[in-house]
């Protein structure tokens, strides 16, 4: 069970790992410093307003004590010394509670002084997280960036290894068409398959039409050859009858010449 756990825990902390964004992480660290600082400062209104409370309570009772005292002059004026008596009673009442408050009002004086001061310390520390969180953002997108940019110059990137591997089966594909179409020719050359169409021929067919075609050849070049050979001797053959019959003509008539002399 404990090696159950420790698998399942490694898988998960990898698994969160790959889907842990650190931009996203930062904003979510950079809110919740946002909403503690609202707390601290909301900390700091009610100490504040706690504070004015006391003072007009202090100044009521204050109010109150003047007015017993001058109620005891009064009444010591005009001979009633015990309505004076009871007038500076309630008046040294009031001076106890007036002693308490202003207590009370110190300490929560020095507590709002300290939220304040708290208040103000942690929002240089948020301003100073906001500025290194936008500067760690930055960079981790430009570093995203290159290496994205890297991976795809590289061919190493799950987008360009898909296209790797496609255009890998469609040469495959490809290659192993171009050998079955090779491999078919050579059967119907062949002879070992037969060609429903007529048009393919084996190789003794189409060697006995290569040679019967080209004995065509040389027997219309070898007849027209002799043709115009036949045409130039008869040519010759005419011009040498002529020349004879030519000379036996001068030769008839030259006896009859001489018969005439």
């Amino acid at each position: 069970m404990k090696r159950m756990g420790m698998i399942f825990r490694a898988k998960a902390n990898k698994a969160l790992d790959r889907a842990e964004d650190p931009r996203e992480t930062l904003d979510y660290s950079y809110q919740k410093q946002l909403e503690l600082l609202q707390k601290v400062r909301r900390g700091v209104a009610d100490v504040a307003t706690s504070r004015k409370r006391l003072e007009l309570q202090l100044n009521q009772l204050q109010g109150q004590s003047s007015k017993l005292e001058d109620q005891g002059r009064k009444a010591l004026a005009l001979g009633r010394e015990d309505l004076a008596r009871e007038a500076l009673s309630r008046r040294a009442a009031l001076q106890q509670q007036v002693t308490d408050l202003e207590t009370q009002h110190t300490t929560l004086q020095g507590e709002e002084e300290k939220l304040t001061l708290a208040a103000q310390r942690l929002q240089a520390k948020v301003d100073a997280f906001r500025t290194k969180k936008e500067t760690i953002k930055a960079t981790y997108t430009a570093a995203q960036a290159q290496t994205r940019i890297g991976e795809a110059f590289s061919g190493i990137s799950e987008e360009m290894g898909d296209v790797g591997l496609a255009i890998q089966r469609a040469e495959d594909k490809t290659q192993q068409l171009q050998a079955r179409a090779g491999a078919i020719d050579e059967l119907l050359a062949s002879g070992a398959l037969d060609d429903p169409t007529g048009t393919a021929k084996d190789d003794i067919a189409a060697e006995l039409d290569r040679l019967s075609g080209g004995s065509d050849v040389e027997l219309e070049l070898q007849r027209m050859k002799a043709e115009l050979a036949g045409g130039s001797s008869s040519s010759q053959q005419a011009i040498e009858g002529g020349a004879q019959d030519g000379s036996q003509q001068s030769q008839q008539s030259s006896p009859h010449k001489f018969d005439k002399q």
